[in-house]
């Protein structure tokens, strides 16, 4: 039996984590000994592991990553991996080292700046594993390249990296140690390779893996709108934070309104954004029009009873959100970003807009206006298939 070590950054609710659940799901537990180990010990998702796997964490929090508190909860964990293992001045140079060409670009982001104090700090495993896999870019890549001992390592990128933040400096030759890297789309591969050419032959494809019977079982529970509206409702799904340009969906709902349709925009999701989006939210007048409802532990109803769904983010890797919509027959408006035009499919399965208020609320108006349109990018969503098979990969790897 092979011994494969799983490490995240967290078990909080968003893509990477629902796609690595199904991987678990799909793993043969006869033929893998399978641990997962959470840097940040934290996440409300952690009690939708399978129970074949082993939670390696010897102390875990799930509260939510994306409240307040649970922000908090992280910021501790960081305190106290700066002052683990010593090498306290190394770790500075490091982040100031980083921070410096942040601070020349106006964009600071904390988490590229600690998530290398996070994984110097993190405890060790003494024993070896036949593959150790990173399913995340930051925190959990740089920790299986420098302290995890394994035969061979595998790491997971999930995001456009070069729009992430991410640079040469800040990895410090972490890809080096890999034997595999697998991007969630080809487009993601395109963008990685950009920064890093010289690891062309060793990146491949590995789509988001998501349970379609699973997604359209769950949608048939008790759940979703409970406010009675009449009207056409547009759904987001995801994380309060700036790479998913809610800041621009506001604007465009402001133009909507302002032409008079009766739409109403609402939004599942936390995290640190929330006050500044409300405060966007207030001054445009729109308190009853784009309705931030927060995380739900079911959210597929919602989707089930929505008229359209709208992802429009600044950057992404693959939109696991995009492909729950399409399997729950939505018609689908997504932003131009890295690998959107594989999931729509030049406009067969949803059609694509630029990351602009004006552009976003032209292709709402769009399909506010066709009907037709409206329904049969619905139905021909709800027939696609996602790419099945992915977990064969990990049987590859051993030969």
């Amino acid at each position: 039996m092979q011994k494969i070590l799983f490490v995240i950054n967290t078990m909080g609710r968003a893509g990477a984590e629902v796609a690595l659940l199904e991987l678990f799901r799909k793993l043969d537990k006869k033929e893998y000994d399978i641990s997962l180990y959470v840097l940040m010990g934290q996440g409300e998702m952690i009690h939708q592991i399978p129970p074949h796997v082993k939670v390696r964490n010897t102390a875990f929090n799930s509260s939510s990553v994306l409240a307040e508190e649970g922000r908090w909860n992280l910021l501790k964990t960081v305190v106290k991996a700066f002052f683990k293992n010593g090498k306290y001045i190394k770790k500075c140079g490091y982040i100031v080292s980083n921070l410096l060409p942040m601070m020349k670009n106006r964009k600071i982001q904390k988490d590229k700046l600690l998530w290398r104090v996070v994984s110097d700090g993190t405890p060790r495993f003494e024993e070896e594993f036949d593959l150790s896999v990173a399913w995340l870019e930051g925190g959990s890549a740089y920790y299986v390249s420098d302290w995890v001992k394994a035969k061979k390592k595998v790491a997971f990128i999930h995001i456009d990296y070069k729009k992430a933040g991410y640079t040469r400096k800040m990895d410090r030759g972490c890809w080096n140690h890999f034997d595999r890297i697998f991007t969630v789309s080809e487009d993601a591969r395109n963008k990685f390779l950009e920064v890093y050419p010289e690891h062309q032959d060793k990146v491949m494809v590995f789509p988001n893996i998501i349970n379609q019977e699973y997604i359209r079982s769950r949608a048939k529970e008790p759940g979703g709108f409970s406010d009675n509206y009449g009207g056409i409702r547009i759904l987001t799904v995801g994380r309060l934070v700036y790479q998913k340009g809610y800041d621009v969906a506001i604007k465009a709902m402001k133009r909507l309104k302002d032409l008079g349709y009766q739409v109403r925009w609402y939004v599942l999701g936390e995290g640190e954004q929330r006050k500044n989006l409300e405060k966007k939210i207030e001054a445009l007048g729109l308190e009853n029009d784009f309705l931030l409802l927060g995380t739900v532990e079911n959210p597929y109803p919602y989707y089930a009873q929505s008229d359209l769904y709208v992802h429009a983010v600044r950057f992404e890797g693959q939109g696991i959100a995009v492909l729950e919509a399409q399997t729950l027959g939505c018609p689908v408006i997504v932003s131009d970003f890295c690998s959107s035009r594989e999931q729509i499919e030049n406009g067969k399965y949803g059609i694509s807009c630029e990351f602009t208020p004006e552009s976003i609320a032209f292709c709402i108006e769009r399909l506010l206006k066709d009907e037709g349109l409206r329904k049969k990018l619905g139905q021909m969503a709800l027939v696609k298939e996602v790419p099945k098979g992915q977990e064969k990969i990990f049987s590859e790897l051993f030969e």
